[in-house]
């Protein structure tokens, strides 16, 4: 029999605040983080905003230094100060036990690329004697599990993800998947992302599939809504602490969660656009469900992929309709991404962390901006006012370009 796996620690790194309780409450009150950047000059960009992380400074979030901080690229910063909030949210003590069962599983999309736009300068105006010694450790998309694993000597499974948009959560999925096979006791999870770059802001833009509405940063993303012309790029991180149940109980720890079922797939259509029919994301959440031993009309919640776009959040919308049937039409589904942007490799991790607050507060976070839903978009979005309502079981999607679905079940551990 597979072992239960809790949550016992969640940490964040946002465009709404560094602390999950402050993130949280401005999610409930339907504040957005998205605004003009400030970072670089992006006057003659396309698109110039964004959910940036602002006025951060990783020596202010753990146990770093400023010289160890130069030798990391700015996605390790997020996830380690994330990483170091759930590890004292968790009250997990890793200078004793066995640190061969205690393992780290941080998945990004992109990784270092700030440090690929720097070191590319340095070679073209100065040569390669100026290129840094430390670039490639600190552009490499394992970098971050690696800097966690080896500033708590986590000895056990170390791993990363990098499925674009679903790499927190297929790394979440992946991290349970270890504890439950009895590979690990206790998981440190979840994703990081820093791609709001001259490079990566032009990339986007250049591929029409960000939201241009620069004279209005704070409505520009819009899940489900008729006027919706693009994702918003965010940057940050989430991270969980994961626990075999026992483990758990034994120490003493607050249980915050459970996490139930995980499911993948792969469209097999298109490198960035979805599966119109949706089929790819439906055999996901149905084997997230399978493996959960549930039955759709269990599900209380839905934590949307809903990232803003034309395509996407008309397939999603299909999807779920395949997937639950007439109980789609009951169970609440919303969208976080509309107040705190799309953090690609990281959405699922902050995303993770919002459902988690979910279930603790019994309140479905809103999808603000929905001002009028798509005719082809027509569940209840909790549009735009957070809902106080009973919570037990929640779906959580991520969906990412090359195909990749992803999806949990979290919920109460009973």
């Amino acid at each position: 029999m597979a072992r239960r796996v809790v949550i016992t620690g969640t940490g964040i790194v946002s465009s709404l605040g560094f602390e999950v309780s402050e993130l949280w409450d401005k999610i409930c009150a339907g504040k957005s983080g998205i605004g003009r950047i400030e970072r670089f000059d992006c006057s003659d960009f396309k698109v110039g905003f964004g959910g940036e992380v602002r006025n951060f400074d990783c020596t202010e979030h753990g146990d770093i230094t400023s010289k160890e901080v130069k030798r990391v690229d700015r996605f390790v910063q997020f996830a380690f100060a994330a990483a170091s909030k759930a590890i004292v949210s968790s009250g997990m003590d890793f200078t004793s036990g066995d640190p061969y069962r205690h393992g780290v599983l941080v998945g990004s999309g992109i990784g270092g690329l700030s440090e690929i736009e720097m070191q590319h300068d340095a070679l073209f105006d100065k040569g390669p004697s100026r290129v840094s010694p430390f670039m490639i450790p600190k552009l490499m998309v394992n970098a971050a599990s690696g800097n966690i694993s080896v500033h708590w000597a986590l000895k056990g499974p170390n791993s990363a993800v990098a499925t674009a948009c679903a790499s927190a959560t297929n790394a979440i999925g992946d991290a349970f998947r270890l504890i439950q096979l009895d590979m690990a006791d206790v998981m440190v999870t979840g994703g990081s992302e820093a791609a709001i770059t001259p490079l990566g802001l032009s990339g986007f833009a250049r591929m029409n599939a960000l939201s241009t509405r620069n004279d209005s940063p704070e409505t520009a993303s819009r899940p489900f809504d008729k006027d919706r012309d693009g994702f918003v790029m965010a940057e940050g991180a989430g991270v969980l602490v994961l626990e075999e149940y026992e483990h758990a109980v034994a120490r003493g720890a607050t249980i915050l969660a459970e996490v139930f079922g995980y499911g993948m797939s792969a469209d097999g259509t298109h490198m960035t656009a979805p599966d119109p029919e949706g089929k790819g994301a439906a055999r996901a959440m149905s084997g997230a469900l399978r493996d959960a031993k549930m039955n759709p009309d269990e599900i209380d919640y839905v934590n949307a992929h809903g990232t803003s776009t034309p395509l996407g959040d008309k397939a999603e919308t299909v999807a779920i309709k395949t997937v639950f049937g007439d109980h789609s039409k009951t169970m609440a589904v919303s969208s976080t991404k509309s107040q705190i942007g799309h953090l690609l490799g990281a959405s699922g991790g902050v995303e993770s962390v919002v459902c988690v607050q979910a279930l603790q507060d019994q309140t479905a976070p809103p999808t603000i901006n929905l001002d009028n839903p798509d005719e082809g978009c027509d569940l209840d979005y909790v549009a735009n006012q957070a809902r106080q309502m009973p919570i037990r079981r929640i779906l959580k999607n991520s969906f990412g370009f090359g195909g990749h679905n992803a999806c949990l079940v979290y919920g109460t551990a009973d």
